[in-house]
């Protein structure tokens, strides 16, 4: 008997399904959860060997193999198959230089991320392999979100870097435990209880918080970016002022943009997305876990009259904590408890996990290395604030959407949101109130407003202005 091309059939989790809701109303537009992930390496590679690592790879891990199906169906269901074809590309520069080659590097990497992947068929990660010269080149993973996190990229670049060695995938790797352990757990949780402490902590919100308008339901569209840094001075302050206040960076970060937030809607009580890991220190082995555990939820951020920044971060801390296990229940779920459909239009992403080049020693039968590793990844909110914590610096970009904002409202926003940042180093017992969010440029100008527009001012009554007024315009 023929042996069957699937190898079994598993649910979705909370956000698979929510990428695929996305995936499947953005059809044929601009898919906006394409990840790629760029490495830069230099010796002597071979290319037969490589392509066989990435199959090893595929082979090892069943969630690299896995199709999506809707249609038709009373709940989506992922497809294990057994042995997909590697979706692998070479392209050889070593033709071109200078400007040209760079070109060429770019427009084939842009037509990787561009070209959307069917969800139905497997694998959805595609492998692009660009030689430079002879001994340099451009490695590329392409891959939908629904398959894979941030975390679970190191995971695969080190057991590639091992798979082209020749580490045997049985003996010479971890034993692998699979995603639908994740999802058996998944399973067992207590979805009433979450979704009451969800409730419970987004009572009485005020409705949502849109910075930028709208329901956010808009077609997908390729965000711009704007980077920016700390400096060493307010880094290692941040870093600092967040041991003084017994909590984390990432938190600190939190209630930064949260301010930032609340300010841009005139608001004291403000609501955006996080991404959290999702990975449950129950489930042992958790952290070499490869596939979808990220998670987004709502952080809630607000202040009450002269509240100072030191309750205000408790505040979330402690919020936040009592959260902590129940993370894994679903955006959509979570937006239910608080009567509302989107309730936020910015994300905040704090990347805490390493991403940095496996390397392969040199001497080695091969003797390449991987020299530089870059990732790509955008969502389809209005603002991502993306947040990279790095030995001695704290490093930020803001992906947003032109059509929403326009490049010098981003800039505003980054500056106030550093602004933040260093008043809650400097000052932790101010009022958040009494805090001044006004960029260099801003205050010029309301200063210079302000001295040119000097009037006399009508001192009656809000009553005798309007029964004037009634009697001026009786109509």
């Amino acid at each position: 008997m023929q042996q069957s091309a699937v190898e079994e059939l598993l649910p979705l989790s909370p956000m698979q399904e929510g990428l695929l809701f996305h995936e499947v109303h953005s059809e044929g537009e601009h898919d906006t959860y394409t990840m790629q992930t760029v490495l830069d390496m230099s010796g002597v590679l071979d290319d037969e060997r490589m392509r066989a690592a990435a199959r090893a790879l595929i082979r090892r891990h069943a969630v690299l193999r896995s199709a999506f199906l809707h249609e038709g169906l009373r709940q989506p269901v992922q497809v294990v198959h057994r042995d997909p074809v590697l979706r692998w590309t070479d392209v050889d520069l070593r033709h071109l230089d200078g400007d040209d080659q760079a070109k060429a590097v770019e427009q084939a990497l842009l037509s990787e991320r561009c070209t959307r992947f069917d969800l139905t068929a497997a694998p959805l990660l595609r492998f692009l392999l660009v030689r430079l010269d002879d001994e340099r080149y451009r490695f590329v993973i392409t891959n939908h979100h629904i398959v894979l996190d941030g975390w679970s990229m190191p995971v695969l670049l080190r057991e590639l870097s091992a798979l082209y060695l020749g580490a045997d995938p049985v003996s010479g790797l971890p034993a692998v435990r699979g995603y639908r352990d994740y999802l058996s757990w998944l399973a067992g949780r207590d979805r009433g209880a979450a979704r009451a402490a969800w409730g419970s902590a987004l009572v009485d919100l005020p409705g949502a918080s849109l910075v930028a308008g709208g329901s956010g339901d808009a077609a997908a569209v390729v965000p711009e970016q704007a980077e920016f840094a700390l400096d060493a001075e307010l880094a290692a302050g941040v870093a600092a002022g967040a041991r003084a206040l017994g909590v984390t960076v990432n938190t600190l970060v939190q209630v930064a943009w949260g301010v930032v937030v609340g300010r841009l809607l005139g608001r004291s009580d403000v609501v955006f997305g996080a991404t959290v890991s999702g990975r449950p220190a129950e489930l042992s082995g958790v952290e070499q876990m490869v596939g979808l555990f990220i998670n987004t939820v709502p952080v809630r951020v607000r202040w009450r009259g002269g509240e100072s920044l030191r309750d205000v971060v408790a505040r979330v801390r402690d919020e936040q904590v009592g959260l902590l296990e129940h993370h894994y229940l679903g955006l959509a779920e979570i937006q239910q408890q608080a009567g509302a459909g989107n309730l936020f239009d910015t994300l905040l992403v704090y990347e805490n996990y390493p991403l940095e080049p496996p390397g392969v020693p040199a001497g080695s039968p091969q003797d390449v290395r991987i020299t530089a590793v870059r990732s790509r990844a955008v969502s389809h909110y209005a603002a991502t604030l993306l947040a990279f914590p790095r030995a001695g610096g704290l490093r930020f970009r803001l992906d947003y959407r032109p059509d929403r904002i326009d490049p010098a409202a981003a800039r505003s926003i980054t500056e106030r949101f550093v602004a933040v940042l260093r008043a809650l180093v400097a000052a932790p017992d101010r009022p958040v109130s009494r805090l001044d969010v006004l960029t260099g440029r801003e205050r010029t100008d309301v200063l210079t407003w302000a001295g040119s527009t000097a009037t006399s001012v009508d001192c009656r009554s809000l009553v005798e202005l309007f029964q004037r007024q009634v009697a001026a315009s009786p109509d």
